[in-house]
C-alpha cells in the first residue's frame, strides 16, 4: 500500500546530496517489503554505490548486506566482488565487511558471485577476488565452512586452474590446501594430481624456455610440503630424473641472480624421501648416479714424488653433491645391490676413488668451519659470513654421514641426515646417533686406504673467505613474485559492468 512512497525513495537517488545519503539508508530498510520493486531498487542502491560523494558511496555498499535475500544474494555477492576494484581503503574495507556478512548468511551463494567474477570480470576484480579468498576463508567458522562448501570451493577452483598465471596458482593452491577436508591423505593426493596437471608432467621438457622451468619449478614447489610417507612424489621424481636432470646445465631462468641448477636439486632431494615404487627405478638410479659423477671430481694426477703434476685443484661443489648424494642415497634404498651388482667392478672402483677424494678434502673443510666458528655463539653467528659457515658446516658433516655409509661393504643406506636448509627434526636415538657421526672428523674408514699421506697433502683447500666459495648459499623460492602472465597468459573475457 506504501508502494508509491518507496517509489519516491528510489527516486532521491536522481536528487542532491541530502535525498542520496536519506536513499542510501532507506531503499534498503524497507526493501523486503516491497518484493515487486527489488530490481529497481538494487539497481538504485547502485547508482549510490557509484556516487561521485565518498561518503555516499561508503553509506550506500554499508547497506548492501541487506538485499542479499534469498536468490538476490548471488547478485548482491557478484556485486561487491566488482567494488573490491575501489583504491579508497575505506570503501575497500567496507566492501570486504560486506561480503563477509553475506558468506555468514548462504556461503555457496557468496562464492557463486565470487567465482563468476574471478572468471569473468576485469582482471584487477579477478586480481582482488582471489586475494580475498586466499586471506578471508581461512578467517571463517567451521558452520559456515561445511563440506558441501568446501566442495563446491574445490569444483570452482578446478575450472579457474585451467587458466592461470603462475601467482594465481600459487595463491590457490594456499586456498586448497586450507581446506578442512582436504587436510586428509585422499585430499592430499588430490591435490597432488591437481599440481601434477598443472605442472603437464605429459609434456616434452623444453629447458631451453624459461616459462617451462619456472612452470614446473612453481609446480613442484607446492607439491613438496603435500609429499609424505602416504602420499608418494613417484611421478615427480621420475619426471625430474628422465627429464629434467639429463638437462640441467642447459636450464633457462627468468629469475636473476638464481642458481637453478641448485634449486632443480633441492626440490629432487626433498621429494625423493617420498618415493614410492618407481617403474624403471633402475635407469633412474643410473641418470642419477652419473650426474653425481659429474660433480665428484677424480684426484689430480700426481708425480712421482707424490706433488701434484701441475694440475689444477677441481673445484668441490658441496651445495650440489649434498642434494646428489642425498637423493642417491634415498632412492638407493629400493635398489641396495645397484652399486655392487649394477656395475661392473671398474666403474664401483673408479666411484670409491672421487668418494675417497671428496671425502679427504671435506676432512679439511670440516675442520677449517669448526676452527672458525669455535667459541662464537649469539650475536657473533648472526653476521651473514659466519650464517654461510654454519650452513657449510651442516652441509659437509652431511655429505660425510652419506660417504661413510657408501663406503660399507656392501653399501648401506641406513644412515639419516637432515637436508641443511630444512629446520632440525627432533631425532629419535637411532637417528641421534646418526648425527653424531657427522661431528666425527675422523674421514670414512674405507678412505684411508692407499697411501697413507696426511690429507692436506691430496686437497688443499682455499684459505680465509675464499673457503665459502665451494658453498651456494642461497634462500630457496627465488619464482615467487608476480611474473605478469607467466605461462602463456589468459585468455580474453568480457569488460565492464555486468551487474
Amino acid at each position: 500500500q506504501h508502494k508509491d512512497a518507496y517509489q519516491v525513495i528510489l527516486d532521491g537517488v536522481k536528487g542532491g546530496a541530502k535525498e542520496k545519503r536519506l536513499a542510501a539508508q532507506f531503499i534498503p530498510k524497507f526493501f523486503k517489503h516491497f518484493p515487486e520493486l527489488a530490481d529497481s531498487a538494487i539497481n538504485a542502491q547502485l547508482d549510490l554505490c557509484e556516487d561521485e560523494d565518498v561518503s555516499i558511496r561508503r553509506q550506500a555498499i554499508k547497506e548492501l548486506p541487506q538485499f542479499a535475500t534469498g536468490d538476490n544474494l548471488p547478485r548482491v555477492a557478484d556485486i561487491l566482488t566488482q567494488l573490491l576494484q575501489s583504491d579508497d581503503s575505506a570503501e575497500f574495507n567496507l566492501v570486504n565487511n560486506a561480503l563477509l556478512s553475506i558468506f555468514k548468511m548462504d556461503a555457496k551463494g557468496t562464492l557463486g558471485g565470487l567465482f563468476s567474477q574471478i572468471l569473468q570480470g576485469e582482471d584487477i576484480v579477478r586480481e582482488r577476488a582471489i586475494k580475498f579468498l586466499s586471506t578471508k576463508l581461512k578467517t571463517l567458522p567451521e558452520e559456515v565452512m561445511t563440506k558441501e562448501v568446501e566442495e563446491f570451493i574445490l569444483a570452482e577452483s578446478k575450472k579457474v586452474l585451467e587458466d592461470v598465471t603462475g601467482e594465481e596458482f600459487v595463491l590457490f593452491m594456499k586456498i586448497l590446501s586450507g581446506l578442512k577436508s582436504l587436510q586428509t591423505v585422499s585430499g592430499r593426493q588430490q591435490l597432488v594430481e591437481l599440481v601434477a596437471e598443472q605442472a603437464d608432467l605429459e609434456q616434452t621438457f623444453n629447458p631451453s624456455d624459461p616459462d617451462c622451468v619456472d612452470r614446473l619449478l612453481q609446480c613442484t614447489r607446492q607439491a613438496v610440503p603435500l609429499f609424505s610417507k602416504n602420499v608418494h612424489s613417484t611421478k615427480f621424481v621420475t619426471y625430474f630424473c628422465e627429464h629434467v636432470l639429463p638437462n640441467l646445465s642447459s636450464l633457462t631462468t627468468p629469475v636473476e641472480g638464481l642458481d637453478i641448477q641448485l634449486e632443480v636439486l633441492k626440490l629432487l632431494a626433498e621429494m625423493s624421501s617420498f618415493c614410492g615404487d618407481m617403474e624403471k627405478l633402475e635407469s633412474n638410479l643410473k641418470k642419477l648416479f652419473d650426474k653425481l659423477l659429474e660433480y665428484m671430481p677424480l684426484p689430480p694426477d700426481e708425480a712421482e714424488n707424490g706433488e701434484n703434476a701441475g694440475s689444477e685443484e677441481p673445484k668441490l661443489q658441496f651445495s650440489y653433491v649434498e642434494c646428489l648424494l642425498y637423493s642417491f642415497h634415498q632412492l638407493g634404498r629400493k635398489l641396495p645391490d645397484f652399486l655392487t651388482a649394477k656395475l661392473n667392478a671398474e666403474k664401483l672402483k673408479d666411484f670409491k676413488i672421487r668418494l675417497q677424494y671428496f671425502a679427504r678434502g671435506l676432512q679439511v673443510y670440516i675442520r677449517q668451519l669448526r676452527l672458525a666458528l669455535q667459541g662464537k655463539t649469539g650475536e657473533a653467528l648472526k653476521t651473514e659470513e659466519n650464517k654461510i659457515k654454519v650452513v657449510a658446516l651442516k652441509i659437509t658433516n652431511n655429505i660425510n654421514v652419506l660417504i661413510k655409509d657408501l663406503f660399507h661393504i656392501p653399501p648401506s643406506y641406513k644412515s639419516t641426515v637432515t637436508l641443511s636448509w630444512k629446520p632440525v627434526q627432533k631425532t629419535d636415538a637411532s637417528q641421534k646417533r646418526a648425527s653424531e657421526d657427522t661431528t666425527s672428523s675422523s674421514p670414512p674408514k674405507k678412505a684411508s686406504a692407499g697411501p697413507k699421506r696426511d690429507a692436506r697433502q691430496i686437497y688443499t683447500t682455499p684459505s680465509g673467505k675464499d673457503i665459502l666459495g665451494s658453498f651456494s648459499y642461497e634462500q630457496r623460492g627465488g619464482f615467487r613474485g608476480g611474473r605478469g602472465r607467466g605461462w602463456g597468459g589468459r585468455g580474453n573475457r568480457s569488460r565492464g559492468r555486468i551487474y
